[in-house]
C-alpha cells in the first residue's frame, strides 16, 4: 500500500487587489502627480505591469500614458542612473 500524500493547493486561486483608481474613482490620470506615478515605476524607470500593481485594464492604459507624458517634460527618468 502507498503512503498517501497531502493535496497540494498549487492551483488555489488568490483574490486580485482591487484597482487603486477605481477605489478613488478616478476620471483620468495626472502627469503631474509625480508622487503617485513613482509608485507604479520600478527603480530601473520601468513601468510596472498590471498584475503587480493591481490597476485595472482602462487605468493602466491612463496611468502609462501619464508616465509617458512625465518622462517627457522631465518630471520623470526615462532610466535609472
Amino acid at each position: 500500500m502507498r503512503p498517501s500524500r497531502p493535496k497540494s493547493n498549487r492551483f488555489r486561486r488568490t483574490r486580485r487587489k482591487p484597482c487603486t483608481f477605481c477605489i478613488e474613482k478616478a476620471e483620468d490620470i495626472d502627469y503631474k502627480a509625480q508622487q503617485k506615478l513613482k509608485r507604479f515605476v520600478s527603480d530601473r524607470g520601468k513601468i510596472l505591469p498590471r498584475k503587480t500593481t493591481g490597476v485595472c485594464a482602462g487605468h493602466q492604459r491612463m496611468l502609462s500614458e501619464a508616465v509617458k507624458r512625465a518622462r517627457v517634460i522631465a518630471l520623470l527618468p526615462f532610466t535609472s542612473e
